[in-house]
């Protein structure tokens, strides 16, 4: 494939497949596009979740050995994702961290494999090493400001997702069970995860344990359909434990389950015009049945006896999210135009460290003449601390007590901007020089501003 040809759609390891809708209508849709040439005659949303960004190979000539082995039911592949990125300028002290990804995904066809035909098992086996320049040289560790990171640090050789995947009633209907990631599920997509700091959702999704974000992963499963053709549905339940348990994740009888998660996602996929421009507008709920304590934390003395932290209680997440494809060019797959994006998230404010999160944006597509498969975006993020979280610091700062390790004030918001142009180099590798500029390091005013440039490097083997 050259370097200026149109990708090709194919079913990667971890791309979830079409659905046919339940209904062959439009639900509000129908009031935009008035004929039959308007409507869509796909699945807009197949495969557009989280996904990498280097179509092709690097090495093309294991195209034939990689053929055999899908011909008799297991397809691969191998990915390394490498991040450098330096703070230049502000926060606590200049210089750079590197971080990197590299994963084996595999799809097992069970149908040529065993004789379950239909049933499919997808696994990641994946090697993450490096440091988080944040928390290193920024002064930011509620944010994460490069995309391959883990709270679990380190690990060899770490089991990701390892579940099994089902269509029913002629592909209108469609489960997964076993171990998943939900932020490889829900309030994603590809769009998203071109930007380190959304990616693979945005960070007040990722931060709350109920929400397992990759690598960790949790035990469940998720149902998805398609009411109508503009319509889909997707809900699940999950076993939730603390997020730092299981380095590995293959130790799963070690794990402590806290409570349970009940995701619900519905998304419209509207198109407009001749050019069929598609969009995605997502509506969300999550709740998580695990007790969490009032972020108020501990009450000085001088204040015990008409302070009083709350109950432990519950989290919801409520999130909104939209992006909206403004002009195409250069095919008809999903990607080849240029977008605007944004969201909304918010969680129970007392027990959660983000309150509120919102982003907007654009990624845009072939900028620069003969260029036509480079991609630009711009984001601006905001994040709002809990505003139980800001008072009990403040409380504990009028009382000269210890804030806590890495807390320089009272916590109340941070907010970053975000650039990047995505270079497709040679098929399977892509180069993404980075920027970022971070307010209010550690969401308080005391670290100066930061300054951060870098490079993302994605290579498909």
């Amino acid at each position: 494939m050259a370097v200026n040809a149109a990708p090709v759609r194919r079913k990667r390891p971890i791309v979830e497949t079409r659905l046919d809708a339940l209904f062959n209508t439009e639900s509000i849709s129908a009031l935009l596009n008035h004929n039959d040439d308007a409507l869509r005659h796909s699945d807009l949303s197949a495969g557009y979740f989280v996904a990498e960004q280097a179509f092709g190979n690097l090495v093309p000539q294991i195209r034939p050995w990689r053929d055999w082995l899908g011909d008799r039911g297991f397809s691969f592949e191998l990915t390394y994702k490498g991040e450098g990125m330096a703070n230049v300028g502000g926060g606590l002290s200049r210089g750079m961290d590197y971080v990197h990804d590299l994963r084996v995904s595999m799809l097992f066809d069970l149908g040529r494999l065993a004789g379950l035909n239909g049933w499919y098992l997808h696994g990641i086996i994946m090697n993450r090493e490096g440091r988080q320049v944040g928390w290193d040289h920024v002064g930011e560790r509620n944010v994460l400001l490069t995309e391959v990171w883990s709270i679990h640090g380190p690990a060899a050789a770490r089991l990701a997702d390892l579940y099994v995947e089902k269509s029913f009633l002629h592909n209108r209907i469609n489960i997964n069970m076993g171990r998943i990631a939900l932020t490889h599920t829900y309030a994603t997509s590809v769009l998203l995860c071109t930007f380190m700091t959304q990616c693979s959702a945005p960070m007040a999704i990722r931060e709350p344990a109920g929400w397992s974000v990759y690598p960790k992963t949790s035990w469940g499963g998720t149902v998805r359909f398609r009411p109508t053709r503009d319509l889909t549905l997707r809900t699940g339940i999950y076993r939730i434990g603390p997020k730092p348990q299981d380095n590995t994740g293959w130790a799963w009888g070690s794990e402590t389950t806290t409570g349970i998660q009940t995701p619900v996602e519905v998304t419209w996929e509207p198109f407009f015009g001749p050019r069929k421009l598609p969009g995605h507008y997502k509506l969300g709920y999550g709740h998580d049945t695990s007790p969490y304590p009032d972020l108020i934390g501990a009450v000085p003395a001088a204040y015990a006896a008409i302070i009083h932290a709350h109950r432990e209680k519950p989290r919801d997440t409520f999130y909104v999210e939209a992006d909206q494809m403004v002009y195409r060019k250069h095919g008809e797959y999903q990607m080849a135009g240029g977008y605007l994006l944004a969201g909304y998230i918010h969680n129970t404010p007392s027990i959660s460290s983000f309150a509120d999160e919102f982003y907007f944006g654009a990624s845009l597509l072939g900028l620069i003449p003969h260029r036509p498969f480079d991609r630009f975006g711009v984001m601006y993020s905001y994040y709002q601390m809990s505003p139980r979280l800001t008072y009990g610091q403040s409380l504990r700062q009028s009382a000269g007590l210890a804030l806590g390790p890495y807390v320089t004030g009272p916590q109340t918001h941070s907010a970053i901007l975000e650039a990047y142009y995505g270079i497709p180099v040679t098929p399977g590798l892509v180069m993404t020089p980075e920027f970022e500029y971070v307010m209010r390091p550690g969401e308080t005013s005391v670290i100066p501003n930061a300054m951060l440039v870098g490079l993302k490097v994605i290579a498909n083997l």
